[in-house]
């Protein structure tokens, strides 16, 4: 991929992620698959979380993408019914496939707050059904790189000439950018892909620089002509936000909940399975995870 951008992508619309109460009195402030913007293919939902004991996320299942969470502050403790388990910590990454079916918790880890970003990102119709797979990075390998002024932190993709290890089924890029005052960058996205900036620090200037200046929580998506970002800090603090880009996958999508398909039979068979134990849910039936116990759900 070519560092130079020869044709930035302007800013198209831009939306404030309000806070909302979701799970058991967690708080997300979310701006993909609310009513304005159900779905910016190939991503569902983009939720930036807030959570503090015992609320959280308990036991419930997926069907048909991938959840990314990236945690911001804290630390959350997740189990599923393969008998998975492990904690995200602050910095740290859980890339976690879904497929044909995993339930899971995701509970607070720590005291105080805990804070992150999650990404649902849809599958293509032929690895709805694929087995469950999870890829967990720890903070201190994550790949990081650094010039003039800006950092960035390579969760999925290519920046700065360095690339993550991280397989991404759906094609992504994912990336956490902090640009100090005074800093400008030029990122590269693929012609043909979606992408979105979500502010998480700061505010910046995106797309033309005269425009101006955004600040934390919105969301902005890119139009679909042009080779990358331009985004520029020219305030007096320093400026975070993630640069997201995925390749369409231009399939019918029908959503309930938690399960994300290509038709309503498919999802009318989900919910059977589910409900039967059966097709990829059969260890549900006698599973609850140690968090629903501890908590008391």
């Amino acid at each position: 991929m070519s560092n130079v951008v020869k044709e930035p992508r302007t800013v198209v619309r831009k939306f404030l992620a309000r806070p909302q109460h979701e799970g058991v009195g967690a708080t997300v402030r979310r701006s993909i698959g609310r009513f304005e913007l159900k779905y910016f293919d190939p991503f569902l939902v983009l939720d930036e979380f807030s959570v503090s004991a015992p609320s959280g996320f308990p036991d419930h299942p997926h069907r048909g993408f991938e959840t990314v969470t990236y945690m911001l502050q804290g630390a959350v403790t997740h189990e599923d019914f393969e008998g998975h388990k492990g904690t995200i910590e602050a910095g740290g990454l859980q890339w976690m496939t879904a497929g044909r079916g995993i339930v899971h918790s995701e509970m607070p880890a720590a005291q105080g707050t805990q804070k992150g970003l999650q990404l649902w990102i849809n599958l293509s119709s032929k690895y709805k059904m694929i087995e469950p797979r999870y890829q967990e990075v720890t903070s201190k390998d994550i790949t990081e790189a650094a010039k003039d002024g800006i950092k960035v932190r390579i969760i999925a993709g290519e920046a700065l000439g360095i690339k993550s290890p991280i397989y991404t089924r759906t094609p992504t890029m994912y990336l956490d950018f902090t640009l100090n005052p005074g800093a400008q960058i030029q990122q590269p996205i693929p012609v043909s892909w979606n992408a979105f900036v979500y502010i998480l620090e700061g505010e910046g200037i995106f797309g033309n620089s005269r425009s101006l200046p955004i600040t934390a929580h919105n969301l902005l998506l890119l139009g679909g002509s042009g080779d990358g970002l331009e985004a520029w800090n020219k305030s007096s603090k320093s400026l975070r936000f993630i640069l997201v880009g995925g390749e369409p996958l231009g399939e019918p999508v029908v959503q309930f909940g938690p399960f994300v398909m290509n038709s309503q039979e498919e999802i009318d068979q989900t919910i059977e399975d589910y409900e039967n134990c059966t097709n990829g849910f059969e260890k549900a039936m006698h599973w609850k995870s140690e968090s629903t116990t501890v908590f008391g759900y």
